[in-house]
């Protein structure tokens, strides 16, 4: 049984993940020929103060995007 494993920033409607759900598990189906019903998608939102990429957390890096003058 595949098991995927995503963890994310929250901020997607449902409709995004549902369509992610659906993506990987096509992906699954069609890479490694696992029957579809045996497919486990886990998605893990996390708030974006606590997902950092460079020391940086996404709230931060939003905040400053905001900020920039356009």
């Amino acid at each position: 049984m595949p098991v995927v494993d995503v963890t994310l920033a929250q901020g997607r409607t449902p409709e995004q993940l549902r369509t992610l759900v659906t993506a990987l598990t096509d992906a699954v189906v069609e890479a490694v020929g696992a029957p579809r019903e045996s497919v486990r998608v886990i998605l893990r939102e996390v708030p974006p103060t606590h997902f950092a990429a460079g020391d940086v957390t996404i709230a931060e890096r939003r905040s400053r995007t905001e900020e920039e003058p356009s």
